[in-house]
């Protein structure tokens, strides 16, 4: 299709920018608006039509482009109502307007016509109609372009008044109207970009036509032709002019403004559309006049911006063709591009390597080794994309083979000489000098996706370990071998599981059919090949721990009935064999666990095998247990004669059949009476070796788990119940003697067996209908839980230097270590109090620590207090308060009566109360109680002893108020007053008199009550938090609704009526992992209360034994008359007035907006004023012109890299 003879007859037109003060003049309807057509449902409007998008957008403009060639005025006033309502404005513009006023002055008019009630409008706007509708709107303007591109666009009328439309549109400070024309803008310059390109294409196929008919002889010359090519060839010179200066006009007027925008969405419409500009018309944008842009906007403050950046530069540096074009920008960012694989967004960095990897692939010689060293190091990052584009790249840059006769050559070669040979090699001392040894299934998960035919070659992998090496082949190192088996094992983890390791991922999702079948067919693969392979090796590296113990590991991902179906089972027979001398020469814990594992795997009974394990597995545990029997007997014996060859035989068999025992049942071995025998000696001889006692505790308590096993599982008669009952507690008692054991190893091991037992043989193990084990059910007594918390005081709140006074000579980690046992001692024993097992008054000792080593058990104890308090409110408050008052009786023990309440002690006090009084949270409805009991105990502590040289000094106690008075914003306005009076009743006349310095801690906590009392206004937020009842709108909160107030009221008569007598919990559940200060997101209700209220609550029903509180507020009712309660309560409605009026603060939102005009126009103008697109001339008329100077200027960079450059992600 060639373009209208139309163009030839054009005037001299003017710049749009020229003609925005009034360019439409023309016909149209009376007031401009489009009438309805008579059904009444159907959209009327282009932007309804093209919201709805029922209608082909290709018909929608043809409709259009007939209508504007009846009438042009009316036509472009529809599209201008257009764009502004795609910008979300309610206004219209009429055709008085469109024909009388300027461009700004019609904007303006709409401006003011804009709805401000809702910042959406529909680029913004969520849900899938108007994702729908920004797809129909770049849509429509690109088919609009398209259809126009052989006569309308050149008509010097449609175009200029669209592009001078948009131009003040994307200047104006409503960020609807400057989001929406910028990018109509960006769509309509790219459809003008495929125009010229169009043309450029005619142009040469006209000049290539015209040369052709010239070069004929004169003879067969067509004159008449050429004329026609010349012709035809002037008119796409002058289109092309045409369509150069609307690019200029759009890219000079809104491009090189908005391109940094202050909103970030707009600055990415602009540098997305300009990628596909270089791209699509690489002729004529892919040089550095244009390239600046894209790399100045890579130091974006926004990922999304960096994101749209960098996916731009993908586009083109996949085409190798443009590589020499890019050769400047390389230069000239890549280091900016190697950075942002490191960038703070996972999104940006994952696209950052990607584009490194097209770098790569396009020139080899484009990137540095530091450059490839800093993206290597990605492949064991914990995000799983970066790590996997990370892998991509490390695929690319040292496996991807890129000799073809080499590869051709070894093409047939299988095993070590495979080409896949030297990359394992290459693999491994990746891995080694990577110094990540523990990480090696992350560094197979990430060069899973790119490099599986690699790391699925296990024959390789196999021929490697077990061949000598052939001549001239460098032989595995040691460290090479260990590395390489652990690498394959994870190779087989990867495939059998088929999916990423521990901490990369949410979770296991669910495989496809055809993951699900590469899953199985390499599960087959494996099994097959290490099943003939795995004794090999084992044979070969069976005196080598380290790789023994890796080794074992791939029966556990074996298909097991291969070795039945395929008549294996000498190959079976001869893993069992390895497997045996592998535990009859290693005694180390993860060699012997790794065995007993496997045996375990290979015994399950849905496995034809099963039977034939069994009998290896027994005739193994028989041998050791009758060694094991005779050397127990040999050393007790001689007792304190043992020489270290008897101490051996014991410990090494006691070791491995404990390793055995965590994972079989050995229970008809009765390993337990030897066990016992050897704990007894030990405490009556006080000579037992360490090792030895602590490996005997471990298989004594794994016996005493599967004796539990098998009564649960069973029908147990009264005498198996009686029988495991006088072992568990015959044990239990052996542990409690073990924690005065002078070996540390050995006081750990008992403690953490003791606290395990206390929580297995507890009052949860009857939960569930379990009715019948009652009998094994253990309460600890008093002496067992202070031995318990005595030696976690020992233990664990102790300095690092004291525990290890080479404190200066242990590595950090060892320090991590000893830190990750203490741990858990801690998180043990908070377990036995948080589940009702041990006494809670006992977490005082506990608590108490909070502050001092809050970095290392902060998180513990605040769990613990947490979980107590759901337990029980009330008595979890005497314990804080005990915690403090132990706290402050040291303080009194080391200075003395006398004080210095500005010690850094009492200070330290004084914050440990306030962390405390944080913890209740802001629902003061439900720690109500707690709170007020918390001060009564509080109160009596402080005057419990009088001061022994007189009355009229304060008691010795008297400074613990000054903590106490932490708490005293926790309670409401009323239970103030009524904690205020009883401690009146502690206080002589003479008391609240005094004024002196000593009396000071007395004064202040009056002070809290008294004056607290007046603030407070009786504002209790419920169930939701606080950031939820701040929030109001204009027209004020909404009333509080009737029921709302019952409930809240029957809430408080509740605790009003309880019994003061604070029993022991009873059974707990298991706790929720919840917070106590998350609450439920429900609305802030303000709960008006008065003491009328409090009245009748606490006379409905008298009879009932009332906590302290209640007869506290019994006491005081009796004693006020009705006046002085009215007043109290025109107290109290004021103060909720007042409360009301300060959280009403309504938050002032300010939408920041960046004008080009205004704090922008001295950045860059360089730029704006000079940049002219120029598209190349035609390629057989004159050369293509060459690339600009390099317009990479430090000077014009959009902000400093400093202040852009994102945060690294590591």
């Amino acid at each position: 299709m060639s373009p209208s003879p139309q163009a030839s007859n054009k005037k001299p037109r003017k710049a749009p920018a020229e003609k925005a003060a009034g360019v439409a003049r023309g016909r149209g309807k009376a007031n401009g608006v489009a009438q309805h057509n008579g059904d009444g449902g159907d959209p009327v409007t282009l932007f309804e039509v093209v919201k709805l998008g029922k209608s082909a957008m290709q018909s929608v403009v043809d409709e259009w482009i007939e209508s504007y060639k009846q009438d042009r005025d009316l036509a472009l006033l529809d599209l201008i109502n257009f764009f502004i309502q795609c910008s979300g404005c309610k206004g219209t513009v009429r055709i008085e307007m469109f024909r009388n006023m300027q461009n700004a002055e019609i904007i303006r008019k709409m401006t003011e016509e804009f709805d401000e009630d809702s910042g959406d409008y529909p680029l913004t706007m969520p849900g899938p109609l108007w994702k729908k509708f920004r797809y129909n709107f770049c849509e429509f303007i690109s088919v609009l372009i398209r259809q126009c591109q052989y006569s309308i666009i050149y008509d010097e009328y449609m175009m200029d008044t669209v592009i001078s439309l948009l131009t003040g549109l994307s200047d104006s400070q409503v960020r609807a109207f400057r989001h929406t024309s910028t990018l109509a803008a960006m769509k309509l310059m790219t459809a003008l970009v495929n125009v010229a390109l169009n043309l450029s294409i005619h142009q040469d196929n006209t000049q290539r036509q015209y040369e052709a008919e010239r070069n004929k002889i004169a003879g067969k010359r067509a004159n008449d032709k050429l004329e026609l090519l010349l012709q035809k060839r002037k008119e796409l010179q002058e289109n092309q002019d045409e369509i150069e200066n609307m690019m200029n006009s759009i890219f000079k007027g809104i491009f090189v403004h908005r391109y940094r925008d202050a909103i970030a969405e707009i600055r990415a419409i602009c540098i997305e559309e300009i990628g596909v500009w270089m791209k699509m018309y690489s002729d004529a944008f892919l040089n550095d006049s244009y390239l600046k842009y894209v790399g100045w906007t890579l130091h974006d403050r926004q990922g999304e911006v960096r994101l749209k950046c960098l996916k731009a530069l993908q586009n083109l540096y996949t085409n190798r063709e443009l590589f020499p074009k890019l050769e400047l920008f390389t230069n000239r960012f890549k280091d900016r591009i190697v950075s942002m694989t490191l960038d703070k967004e996972y999104d940006v960095a994952v696209e950052a390597i990607r584009l490194v990897t097209l770098i790569l692939q396009g020139s080899e010689d484009a990137l540095s080794n530091e450059d490839c060293e800093n993206v290597y190091h990605l492949v064991y990052s914990a995000h799983r994309p970066v790590a996997v584009a990370a892998g991509e790249f490390l695929h690319r840059k040292l496996f991807s083979r890129h000799d073809p006769l080499a590869e051709e050559a070894l093409a047939k070669r299988r095993g070590r000489s495979s080409p896949n040979g030297n990359l394992i090699r290459m693999l491994v001392l990746f891995f080694l000098e990577s110094e990540l040894h523990e990480h090696a299934a992350y560094l197979v998960d990430s060069l899973w996706e790119s490099s599986q035919e690699l790391l699925k070659d296990w024959e390789c992998m196999t021929e490697l370990l077990t061949e000598e090496a052939v001549q001239g082949e460098e032989v595995l190192s040691d460290r090479q071998e260990s590395a390489l088996i652990e690498l394959m094992v994870c190779t087989i983890r990867q495939a059998a599981e088929a999916h990423p390791p521990v901490g990369r991922g949410t979770g296991k999702r669910v495989l496809t059919a055809k993951e699900r079948k590469t899953q199985i067919d390499d599960k087959n693969k494996l099994t097959e090949h290490f099943i003939m392979a795995l004794p090999m090796l084992l044979s070969k590296y069976q005196a080598d721990s380290e790789k023994v113990a890796n080794l074992l590991q791939i029966p556990q991902f074996f298909d097991l009935d291969v070795y039945s179906a395929g008549r294996m089972e000498k190959h079976l027979d001869a893993l069992l064999k390895q497997i045996r001398l592998v535990v009859e020469k290693h005694i180390e814990v993860d060699v012997l666990e790794a065995c007993s594992k496997t045996y375990s795997i290979l015994c399950s009974e849905e496995y034809t095998i099963m039977n034939r394990v069994d009998i290896a597995r027994s005739q193994l545990i028989d041998e050791m247990t009758d060694r094991f029997a005779h050397s127990v007997e040999e050393l007790l014996q001689e007792a304190e004669e043992a020489d270290d060859d008897d101490i051996y035989n014991v410990l090494s068999t006691l070791k491995r059949l404990t390793a055995f025992h965590n994972a079989h049942d050995l229970t008809r071995w009765d390993l337990f009476g030897n066990c016992y025998r050897l704990l007894k000696a030990g405490i009556e001889q006080g000579s037992m070796p360490e090792q030895i006692a602590v490996q005997a505790l471990q298989c004594s308590h794994y016996s005493v788990l599967w004796q539990l096993v098998k009564i649960t599982e069973g029908n147990p008669s009264k005498d198996d119940l009686v029988a495991l009952r006088r072992v568990v507690k015959s044990f239990l008692a052996v542990c409690q003697q073990c924690l005065s054991n002078v070996n540390t190893p050995v006081k750990e091991q008992a403690f953490m067996l003791l606290c395990d037992l206390l929580m297995i043989f507890s009052h949860q193990l009857v939960s569930g209908g379990r009715e019948g084990l009652q009998p094994l059910v253990f309460n600890p007594e008093s002496t067992l839980q202070n031995e318990l918390l005595n030696f976690v005081l020992d233990h664990v709140f102790i300095d690092q230097d004291d525990e290890n006074q080479k404190g200066d000579e242990e590595d950090e980690a060892n320090k991590i270590e000893a830190l990750h046992k203490r741990r858990n001692l801690l998180a043990a024993f908070c377990k036995l109090i948080i589940y009702d097992i041990v006494d809670m008054p006992a977490a005082a000792d506990i608590f108490k620590h909070y502050m001092k080593y809050y970095n290392d058990y902060g998180d513990i104890i605040k769990e613990t207090l947490s979980k107590t308090r759901q337990t029980d409110k009330i008595l979890c408050a005497k314990t804080l308060i005990l915690s403090l008052q132990q706290l402050f009786n040291e303080l009194l023990q080391d200075q003395g009566p006398n004080l210095d309440r500005t010690s850094s002690h009492v200070s330290g006090i004084k914050e440990l109360a306030r962390r405390f009084a944080l913890t209740f949270g802001l629902d003061q409805i439900k720690t109500r109680e707690a709170v007020a009991t918390l001060h009564k105990d509080g109160i009596e502590f402080a005057f419990k002893y009088q001061n022994p040289r007189g009355p009229e000094l304060p008691p010795i106690n008297l400074a613990f108020l000054e903590v106490l008075s932490e708490f005293s914003s926790k309670l409401i306005r009323q239970d103030k007053k009524t904690v205020h009076s009883y401690l009146e009743k502690f206080m002589s006349e003479s008391m609240s008199e005094r004024r002196e310095d000593v009396w000071l801690p007395l004064i202040s906590y009056r002070n809290s009550l008294l004056t607290g009392g007046d603030e407070d206004h009786m504002s209790v937020t419920s169930g939701s938090s606080s950031k939820a009842g701040s929030v109001r709108s204009k027209k004020g909160r909404p009333p509080v609704h009737k029921k709302r107030i019952e409930e809240e009221s029957s809430v408080e008569s509740s605790w009003m009526l309880r019994n003061d007598t604070l029993q022991t919990p009873g059974a707990l559940q298991t706790p929720q992992l919840t917070s106590t200060v998350l609450r439920e997101n429900r609305p802030s209700l303000v709960i008006k209360r008065t003491h009328t209220h409090t009245h009748t609550h606490f006379l409905i029903l008298p009879q009932m034994q009332m906590s302290w509180l209640g007869q506290q507020k019994m006491e005081e009712v009796n004693r006020k008359d009705r006046t002085g309660l009215n007043y109290i309560k025109a107290r109290s409605n004021q103060g909720v007035r007042r409360g009301l009026m300060e959280d009403d603060a309504e938050p002032i939102f300010e939408d920041v907006m960046m004008s080009s005009r205004g704090q922008l126009e001295d950045m860059n103008e360089e730029f704006e004023d000079t940049m002219v697109i120029d598209l190349p001339p035609s390629r057989n008329r004159r050369e293509r012109a060459e690339l600009r100077p390099d317009f990479f200027d430090s000077a014009a960079m959009i902000e400093d890299e400093s202040v852009c450059k994102p945060m690294p992600m590591f």
